[in-house]
């Protein structure tokens, strides 16, 4: 498969690099600064310079041609302010779901956050960024031309990954280390019987591949 990932330099969007290069898939990251191009080579990833808060669709959708899959795991990150949550985090993310409709990639991943919710209320950074995921998620799940998952995590850790989820469509609160939300993704990009999805992701005693299968095509 050739999978493009946008946010490429992301935690977790390098972890699931790693993960589908070793597998022998095609992996591009989209990234905003060159000097990040050599992580990603390092993860076995193709770098793809493009800023997604000022590219139009059609250049991102250049990237996007030929892909089987596109995965959203880019985020304006922890340091940044409101109007990056708004300009990442929900318009980048409605970008790139445009970009990948016009070059015709139908296996769409986003990455969201547990809690996300346009109706969110708040105004504290996290409350922005909590209602521009949210917003993102529901302009993805009206799009007809878009066969998407949509995975939202608990507390992110960088504790290593066990392998063991919880991965159901209401799990409540609970930390999950990255390595295990990139493994995920890695099943969900090859998983189409998620199609149509909003699925939360903790820690369990579930394996990987098993919890996967078993919310397919519910």
């Amino acid at each position: 498969m050739r999978i493009v990932i946008a946010g490429g330099h992301g935690q977790i969007a390098l972890r699931l690099e790693r993960l589908l290069s070793a597998r022998g898939d095609e992996v591009s990251g989209i990234i905003r600064k060159a000097e990040q191009g050599d992580d990603l080579r390092a993860a076995g990833a193709e770098p793809v310079l493009c800023d997604l808060e000022s590219a139009s669709v059609e250049e991102v959708a250049a990237h996007l041609q030929g892909a089987d899959a596109a995965v959203f795991a880019a985020g304006a990150g922890p340091g940044s302010g409101a109007d990056r949550k708004d300009t990442v985090d929900r318009d980048a993310a409605v970008l790139f779901a445009d970009a990948a409709e016009r070059a015709g990639v139908r296996r769409y991943v986003v990455v969201s956050s547990m809690g996300a919710d346009a109706a969110h209320q708040g105004d504290d950074i996290f409350d922005v960024y909590l209602r521009a995921k949210g917003a993102a998620d529901d302009d993805v799940r009206r799009r007809s031309g878009l066969d998407w998952t949509i995975l939202r995590p608990g507390q992110l850790t960088n504790d290593a990954g066990k392998g063991l989820v919880r991965l159901e469509a209401s799990t409540g609160r609970g930390p999950v280390p990255r390595d295990d939300v990139a493994a995920v993704l890695a099943e969900l990009v090859d998983s189409t019987a998620t199609a149509g999805l909003t699925l939360e992701l903790i820690s369990g005693s579930t394996p990987v591949t098993v919890a996967v299968k078993s919310v397919a095509g519910n």
